[in-house]
């Protein structure tokens, strides 16, 4: 699959990074000080005590070592005095190797002895430092020269200087240095290669806009999180154009591959030159296969080999049954790969696996993979049996890796049995790359006698991808109905011929297709009944239907209005999924099922964990990261936190312009837009709703009724009058279809300036729902009906409850007019403080009381609490700096503002 097929959507806006972007060489040295604080103050504050020598900072090659030691001397400031020493391999043999610089400014009587050398040294430092601390910067300490560290040993020991050493590990130092290290003379700060979260901290300092999760999970996979790679990489991806600037936000315009990754192979190679062969041969054997058991490689080699390269941090070994060995980072094992030419391949491959096709049994999805990866790498190479390379493309279809799913399929034959279950396949992979149109085109080349030779499940699966790809056809999703009645005529023909129990799965199959076409048009009430009977089968007779069948039943209940049963049905499922044999498919489905009913339900911050539980691979993070980072964005914008959507959001939409996903892109670009608008501004919002109405394509009943209801709710923040009207058409469409939950949530929005029989309506709604949107949708319409205070006020409990600020900001304001009106004077006080302190939390309130009462200012504010505080007016003249009488002014304004009559009334008000 070529690039340009894959990216055919960037629509222009994606552009390549700019040359200057990343920075010459000598600024991988100081990537990893942008996300290493803890450790340079850490560092610093050893070196400051009085009992320390000094400090040995330990770590892999590139990580970052060399410049924290030097922002630790410039965190102290002008009051030290430093010098840097280098160790080399030449330096190391060399007597005072890396003093050489000081001693070449001695006088040269003084460099007659060992003992004069260390006098005259020591003077020389002295007298430089005029006063101030001296600390010695030591790089690769461990090849240091026994006279160069017995220099640095006296030094130390007389107070006349600190040091600050670097090594990989502490056990490489000199001996004596090793023994302070122990003793606690010197500490060592260990310093850990970047976490996914410094390495978004350390993009988004140096590249200046919003870095997608795309962008950070891939270059963290990558390179393991050393930054000095990090930063190579970054720099190799913007030579070759894959690294991008869409719409202000950097992402990937495909996978990120380290062949060819100059830096990054210079640094596998240096680190692989000093290895012994059998070393280099094992690391090979692990980049192609990816892992071997403990067993197989000591077969293979000395078992003193393998410790050491544990030991020395090449491998890691599993603790389980098996040990499973594998590379500690993967991208060694990715640039070797690279490097391995056909004839070697084969010979590692007949090495491990001898000359037979492995059993299909014994090999884990990971295994599969790598065996079909080594195999498809050579043309020499004999073609996987059928049966392995279609469970091959199943585990990279798992893996989210389509094109490597499509690229096993193609050593598959019409002749083999296994060349339909191949094509439905590479359909499946088509779809996961859009391209619906590729994905039918592969079904149809199954021709009718193929299909008429299939058994009852293989052509109920048959069918269900073809239903499956023409639904994401422009003008082909309504044939779908005519093709399941099709398939169950045909099923239906032969009963008789097969056993019960694979006439019942292909049966299942079928009806789960029928289930899936109803949920994408949101016909949720045509299947209610049949699901809730599915639901009541034993999960044992087809324990995968039955999990599916449940995912379509919680969308189902939640969409009729039953949100805490369909809550309490996911809990079910999710216990159970574990007990299935493809978790990764039915996972994905369980979230997307998921997030539906704790977005609708006002469960938000449920709704962003269960996004940020899903696994960060580089291979998801391509083909769906955009939607994880789409699903938080929505979630903090239904929360009214727009400012903390628009960041995710925008990252999703820089994504999905350049790989679609399910007809997406509208629901971001009407999100953003609704975001936007909820921060007051109105330019972007509008560009991105006019975004929204020039998409094309249709997606599923959800994502074009959120997409719908965004743009609308973008449109009354701005003002737009039509609104109301279009949002009660809504209303009423859902109302027929008994989708209560999404009528009702129209109806809440709608309502911001709503009449008797609108709030009539919404009370009636709410009644034919579940949860604590239905109870705030009932007290905010009887409220506004029977002009409650304390209607509207509970209803505002419930909201701050689930942290939905804004809905809360309504409520208030509405309780204070009521409040107002009623001459409720505590309730009104009450109302009135807590609106000020929600304008605080929320950008803008979504509506205003119809007249403001005073609001205290800061001093008034400041004044009041203390004085509610049982504090006499002199002791808060003092302790504020102001006079007693302009105390006793500002008090009278509190009193007059919030109609109290005595200090006291303000205690619990403030």
């Amino acid at each position: 699959m070529s690039a340009e097929l894959l990216n055919r959507s960037g629509g222009g806006a994606a552009r390549a990074a700019a040359p200057d972007l990343v920075g010459g060489a000598t600024d991988r040295q100081t990537w990893s000080l942008l996300a290493r604080s803890h450790d340079v103050s850490r560092a610093a504050k050893v070196l400051e005590s009085p009992e320390s020598f000094g400090v040995v900072l330990t770590g892999e090659r590139g990580i970052g070592k060399s410049g924290v030691a030097r922002a630790v001397v410039s965190s102290l400031g002008p009051k030290v005095h430093s010098l840097q020493l280098r160790n080399t391999v030449a330096g190391g043999q060399t007597p005072y190797g890396c003093l050489g610089f000081l001693l070449a400014r001695l006088p040269s009587e003084a460099v007659s002895s060992p003992t004069g050398i260390l006098h005259a040294v020591t003077n020389l430092i002295r007298t430089e430092a005029a006063g101030r601390d001296t600390v010695f910067i030591v790089d690769n300490a461990g090849g240091m020269d026994p006279m160069s560290t017995g220099v640095l040993l006296n030094l130390m020991a007389t107070g006349t200087a600190k040091v600050i050493a670097t090594v990989q590990r502490a056990s490489e130092l000199p001996a004596d240095f090793h023994r302070l290290v122990l003793e606690g003379e010197l500490a060592e700060v260990h310093l850990n290669t970047l976490s996914e979260e410094q390495t978004k901290q350390v993009l988004g300092s140096v590249l200046g806009h919003y870095v997608s999760s795309t962008l950070v999970g891939s270059l963290h996979s990558a390179v393991g999180g050393n930054p000095m790679l990090l930063h190579a990489l970054l720099e190799e991806q913007r030579h070759t154009g894959n690294l991008v600037l869409n719409d202000s936000v950097w992402t990937l315009r495909d996978r990120i591959k380290l062949e060819g990754a100059t830096v990054v192979e210079d640094f596998v190679r240096s680190r692989l030159a000093r290895e012994p062969q059998a070393s280099r041969t094992v690391v090979e054997i692990l980049a192609c296969a990816k892992r071997a058991t403990l067993v197989d490689l000591a077969a293979l080699f000395d078992t003193e080999v393998l410790v050491d390269m544990e030991e020395r941090g090449l491998l890691t070994v599993e603790r389980g049954e098996a040990h499973w060995v594998s590379l500690r980072d993967p991208y060694v094992g990715e640039v070797v790969r690279g490097w391995l030419n056909t004839r070697r391949m084969r010979e590692l491959r007949l090495m491990l696996h001898g000359p037979k096709e492995p059993e299909l049994q014994g090999l884990a999805p990971q295994d599969l993979l790598s065996y079909a990866a080594w195999m498809h790498a050579s043309e020499d190479e004999p073609m996987p049996s059928p049966s392995l390379a279609l469970a091959a493309g199943r585990a990279a279809l798992d893996d989210y890796d389509p094109n490597f799913a499509i690229q096993c399929t193609q050593s598959l034959d019409p002749k083999d049995s296994e060349w339909v279950p191949g094509q439905r396949l590479k359909a499946a992979a088509y779809l996961m790359l859009d391209l619906p149109l590729h994905a039918a085109q592969a079904l149809d080349e199954v021709s009718e006698p193929h299909v008429a030779a299939l058994d009852p499940l293989e052509f109920a699966e048959f069918t269900a991808s073809k239903c499956q790809a023409m639904t994401w056809i422009d003008g082909r999703s309504a044939l779908v109905p005519g093709v399941i009645a099709d398939g169950q005529q045909t099923l239906e023909a032969m009963d008789g011929s097969h056993p019960a129990g694979t006439m019942g799965r292909a049966r299942n199959r079928l009806q789960l297709c029928s289930y899936e076409y109803n949920t994408y048009m949101g016909e949720y009430a045509a299947m209610i009944d049949s699901l809730e009977e599915e639901l009541a089968k034993d999960p044992a007779e087809d324990h995968e239907h039955w999990l599916r069948s449940s995912l379509f039943l919680v969308e189902a209940r939640c969409m009729l209005g039953r949100e805490l049963d369909a809550q309490e049905l996911a809990r079910t499922v999710s216990r159970q999924l574990g007990d299935t044999d493809r978790p990764a498919q039915l996972e994905e489905a369980f979230a997307r099922h998921a997030f539906l009913v704790l977005l609708l339900s006002g469960q938000w911050r449920q709704c962003i964990e269960l996004m940020r539980r899903t696994p960060s691979r580089s291979s998801r993070l391509q083909y769906r990261g955009a939607l994880t980072e789409l699903g938080i964005g929505l979630a903090y914008a239904y929360a009214g936190k727009p400012a903390s959507a628009i960041e995710p959001l925008r990252s999703a939409v820089a994504q999905l312009e350049l790989r679609p996903a399910m007809n997406m892109n509208k629901v971001g670009y009407a999100a953003t837009a609704f975001a936007y608008a909820q921060l007051g501004n109105s330019v972007e919002a509008g560009r991105y709703l006019d975004l929204y109405r020039t998409c094309r394509g249709v997606g599923t009943y959800f994502s074009e009724s959120v997409a719908e209801f965004c743009a609308e709710m973008a449109g009354r923040w701005m003002g737009d009058r039509d609104v109301k009207q279009r949002l009660l058409a809504r209303v009423r469409n859902d109302m027929e279809n008994q989708r209560y939950t999404t009528a009702g949530i129209c109806l809440f929005g709608a309502t911001v300036e709503g009449t008797d029989e609108e709030y009539r309506l919404l009370e009636d709604i709410a009644t034919r729902r579940q949860g604590p949107l239905a109870r705030i949708s009932a007290d905010l319409a009887r409220g506004a009906l029977n002009k409650s205070s304390k209607s509207m006020l509970a209803a505002a409990d419930a909201a701050s409850a689930l942290d939905l600020l804004v809905v809360e900001a309504r409520c208030v304001a509405m309780a204070l007019d009521f409040a107002r009106d009623a001459g409720e004077s505590t309730a009104a006080r009450t109302a009135q403080l807590r609106l000020e302190r929600l304008e605080h939390s929320v950008s803008a309130l979504p509506i205003q009381p119809r007249s403001d009462a005073p609001v205290l200012t800061e001093r008034e504010r400041q004044i009041a609490k203390l004085a509610g505080k049982g504090v006499s007016n002199r002791e808060i003249a003092m302790d504020i700096g102001v006079s007693v009488r302009t105390v006793e002014g500002h008090l009278y304004q509190v009193f007059t503002k919030l109609g109290v009559s005595s200090r006291g009334e303000l205690n619990g008000l403030l």
